[in-house]
């Protein structure tokens, strides 16, 4: 076991790296994926420009996969977590954006239409009508995107975007399969305990949220 895991310190580190890209990546997404949903949800965007040119955006940020991004971007910024965060964060705003969209395109209509009846602007009837109706939707999305980040990061430093990727590349490189095996089974560790955590941080608020309403 002491020499299967004989590089422990300097993967935790690069653990630690890969977490850090994706918590940053999954923040940076969830906030443009939460301003961009709501002109992209048909019912929400009577603008059909504002409508289309947003869901193209969307569409264009999903398609292209990450391994892609993060091979543009250590193109432009050089190796290093940079990179990752932001292959990461593009793709990941695309997929939770569309996500938003269709948690935003199932709501009840009927506070919506209240709110404009009694004369509220576009942006008081999102916050008041739309947020409090799919907050615990777009939490519990978010968090499912945070757990694929963190293998996505994983991956990503494969071709120089930083975290434990790095090591998958110099283990393979160099034959060094004990090392490759261990590196996986502690992706599949860290996975597993951020699934579990994140499992029970969306019970508890939405429960807290049903108790509320």
């Amino acid at each position: 076991i002491a020499a299967w895991f004989s590089l422990f310190n300097v993967w935790m580190e690069m653990l630690l790296e890969t977490i850090l890209i994706a918590v940053l990546a999954s923040t940076v997404a969830t906030t443009a994926a939460f301003a961009l949903c709501f002109p992209a949800s048909r019912n929400l965007m009577s603008n059909h420009k504002i409508y289309f040119v947003t869901r193209r955006i969307l569409e264009i940020a999903r398609t292209v996969p990450e391994l892609v991004y993060a091979l543009i971007f250590v193109f432009c910024f050089g190796v290093g977590p940079m990179a990752g965060v932001l292959a990461i964060s593009v793709h990941a705003t695309g997929s939770l954006g569309k996500l938003f969209s269709e948690v935003n395109e199932n709501i009840d209509l009927k506070p919506l239409e209240g709110l404009r009846s009694a004369g509220a602007s576009w942006f008081q009837t999102i916050r008041y009508a739309v947020v409090p109706q799919v907050l615990p939707n777009f939490t519990s999305y978010a968090l499912l995107r945070f757990e694929i980040n963190v293998r996505s990061s994983s991956i990503i430093g494969f071709v120089g975007a930083g975290g434990l990727g790095q090591e998958i590349r110099w283990a393979v490189g160099f034959g060094e399969y004990y090392s490759l095996s261990a590196i996986f089974i502690i992706i599949f560790v860290t996975v597993a305990i951020i699934d579990l955590t994140c499992e029970q941080i969306r019970h508890r608020f939405i429960g807290k949220v049903g108790d509320v309403r």
